[in-house]
């Protein structure tokens, strides 16, 4: 495989070598435009098809396992890449949405908003996210700053739950 090859997957390559395909989120780390949101998006569906239904401690070790996946699997994209943290490999956004949504409430709005948080914080990087992201290198960097976005989305949709509930607002 040539340096370019190396840097840009073909989609095929993608769509058929199992480890790139769940680091490129299911084929959604493809896009052209903007891999993070697209990504991000993906997770969304499978959240709102899947996750949504789960009792929280399943959801919770889904999670778990999801974290503890993403460290090898984006470690392992980026060794076949030779690239670190390529920004096709989404694997990172996907587990930093679901950690923003976990015991949200139920509905599409709910995870709109939770998917608007997250992005934000994954896009601006305030500290430590953008510390984090610059120090810490290998599939545990790739994954670190995403978690830590997610959490901090997390907090931030869970005040806003609270906040509707005491306020008497409908979502």
């Amino acid at each position: 495989m040539n340096t370019s090859e190396r840097r840009n997957p073909t989609p095929r390559q993608v769509l058929t070598d199992p480890v790139l395909l769940l680091a490129f989120g299911l084929g959604s780390g493809l896009a052209p435009k903007a891999p993070g949101t697209a990504g991000t998006a993906a997770a969304l569906v499978i959240y709102l098809l899947l996750l949504q239904q789960l009792p929280p401690l399943l959801y919770l070790l889904v999670l778990v396992i999801a974290a503890a996946l993403g460290v090898y699997l984006c470690q392992a994209a980026t060794d076949k890449l030779g690239v670190h943290d390529h920004g096709g490999i989404v694997w990172d956004e996907f587990v930093g949405l679901w950690l923003t949504l976990f015991a949200a409430p139920a509905g599409l709005l709910w995870a709109l908003l939770g998917f608007v948080l997250f992005r934000v914080f994954d896009i601006i990087k305030p500290p430590p996210i953008g510390w984090l992201d610059r120090h810490i290198k290998g599939g545990l960097g790739i994954m670190v700053d995403d978690v830590v976005a997610g959490s901090l989305a997390f907090v931030c949709l869970q005040l806003l739950v609270v906040w509707a509930a005491s306020h008497g607002v409908a979502a």
